[in-house]
């Protein structure tokens, strides 16, 4: 019998007992390194350590060998994340797609705290250092240069050794350390105002420190407003 000849729509490769999957086609290797090799090649971040690993696929996935490059994207252009689907399209009329899990880590230099912080306490060079982590896991965000936390105070409180996210940062600091502020004391219903220094840092409704200019005594306070503090009892 020759190889071309067929019965009842079987090929003679198949009745001869020969694999079907020998018959050329794509292989889902070939699948699997396209989704990981557009990946790093346009989700990397410069300056970046980017690994990606795509999942097996169905070993029983039959695909028809592709005569164009494949083509490979994130449905929706969805933000990089630790696992992702990656399409994988064959670019014919009637093509097929195949969606490839991958695992993804992506490592860069962020800010952590350095030691525990409270709510409203401003963040300075001495509160914060730089660590290597993997931002594809940090689904809130997070921070990477100095200079976007300048000003800023904390929106809650924080442990020593977190990663500062945009979330966690409120308003610009109504007062740093070693402001001139206008410490303001109520006194049997008289508005008593002096001039002091700020020992602390922080925005509105912050507790802190204060100087009072004059004197040298050392005073609670709560910050009000730019520049100015309440003496608490």
């Amino acid at each position: 019998m020759k190889a071309s000849t067929f019965a009842r729509g079987i090929t003679v490769t198949a009745l001869l007992g020969l694999p079907l999957c020998a018959v050329a086609g794509q292989t889902v290797e070939s699948v699997r390194a396209a989704a990981v090799t557009w990946l790093l090649q346009n989700r990397a971040l410069p300056g970046a350590r980017m690994t990606a690993d795509a999942d097996s696929l169905d070993s029983r996935l039959r695909l028809t060998e592709c005569p164009k490059p494949l083509e490979s994207s994130l449905p929706g252009n969805r933000p990089l994340g630790a696992r992702v689907s990656v399409a994988v399209h064959c670019p014919v009329p009637g093509g097929w797609t195949v969606r490839v899990p991958v695992r993804v880590k992506m490592f860069t230099n962020v800010l952590v705290t350095t030691r525990p912080l409270a709510r409203g306490d401003g963040v300075g060079a001495g509160d914060v250092h730089t660590e290597e982590r993997d931002v594809a896991s940090l689904a809130y965000g997070y921070i990477a240069e100095p200079g976007q936390v300048d000003g800023r105070s904390l929106a809650r409180p924080l442990s020593a050794g977190t990663v500062l996210t945009p979330g966690m940062l409120a308003g610009r600091q109504a007062v740093r350390i070693g402001d001139s502020v206008s410490m303001q004391a109520d006194v049997e219903g008289v508005v008593i105002r002096v001039a002091g220094v700020s020992m602390g840092a922080g925005d509105t409704g912050t507790r802190l420190k204060v100087r009072n200019a004059s004197s040298g005594k050392v005073l609670d306070a709560v910050v009000t407003g730019p520049g100015t503090v309440a003496v608490l009892p």
